[in-house]
Formats: structure tokens, sequence, C-alpha cells
């Protein structure tokens, strides 16, 4: 069975909820599920896309919900290590990962892997 098409109506409607941090937020968790991808696909890595992935989060951060920051932090840490795990060269030289962004104290939370907002 197929879903029916919305109307022009009820598509114009869930437009006028949708808010402008809510889309930067889904944007966020794309980029950091996209950017893990990157750093752990067996065999096909690509450490360019992933830091590239990381440094646009990094970016996005500011314009987040500020109640939503801390597992998308935790997340972009989490990549920021692996990344220089794996972006490390035989002799032991890491390339500079890419710089933390400063953070306001953190709210004690259980770590996460992979976040996804709230109702998603």
């Amino acid at each position: 069975m197929s879903t029916p098409e919305p109307t022009e109506q009820e598509l114009r409607e869930a437009l006028a909820q949708l808010r402008v941090e809510d889309v930067v937020l889904q944007t966020v968790v794309t980029l950091v599920n996209l950017a893990g991808s990157k750093l752990t696909a067996e065999g096909d890595k690509d450490l360019e896309q992933a830091r590239q992935g990381i440094e646009a989060v990094r970016a996005l951060l500011p314009l987040c919900p500020q109640e939503e920051l801390g597992p998308v932090r935790d997340a972009v840490s989490q990549l920021q290590m692996i990344y220089v795990r794996e972006a490390g060269d035989p002799g032991g030289e890491a390339p500079p990962a890419p710089a933390e962004p400063e953070q306001p104290p953190k709210r004690e939370e259980p770590p996460s892997r992979i976040w996804t907002p709230p109702g998603s």
C-alpha cells in the first residue's frame, strides 16, 4: 500500500511549523553520521571527507539549539579522536586534528555513539 501524497495545504502547514534550528540540527546529525561512516568504512575510508564533515559540524554548532549540544559535542569529540587515530602515519606523527570548538560547561549525560534528535 502506498501512502497518499500530501496536499499543497498540508505541505504549507508542515513548513510553517518547521524551524531553521531543527533543519540545522538535522544537518549536523547527518554530517556526524556521514563523517563517522567515512572514518570507519572497511577498505573504503575517506579521511578528507571525514575531516570536511567534522569541520562542517564545528561550523554549524553555534547555530544549533543549545539544549541539544551535549550529545552532538560528544559525537564530534569521538569523531576527532578516531580521525587522529586513522590519519596517523607509521612514524607516530599524526596530522593535527580539527580543533575542539569552545564549549560551555558540559551537562552530565551518558556518552553516545551516534546521536539522533528526539522524535526522529
